[in-house]
């Protein structure tokens, strides 16, 4: 059997996520997604998720916007 460093690892050394710091990420995202051109209204109104799947992809949001742009 093994004694070695793998077996002693454990998952509850790691810190843990506090609402205090997940409100800040978020805010910072939704900053981030005004900056690319996102109407602030229409940030508010998104989800957690759906603000964190858009900051993943900036190109994505500015063509959106581009297209908005466009239409109007």
């Amino acid at each position: 059997m093994g004694t070695g460093r793998t077996l002693r690892k454990e998952s509850h050394v790691r810190p843990c996520k506090t609402p205090a710091g997940k409100a800040r990420r978020a805010n910072a995202q939704r900053r981030r997604l005004v900056k690319f051109g996102l109407g602030e209204e229409e940030v508010k109104l998104m989800g957690d998720e759906a603000v964190r799947v858009l900051v993943q992809r900036p190109t994505v949001v500015k063509k959106m916007v581009a297209k908005k742009a466009a239409a109007k």
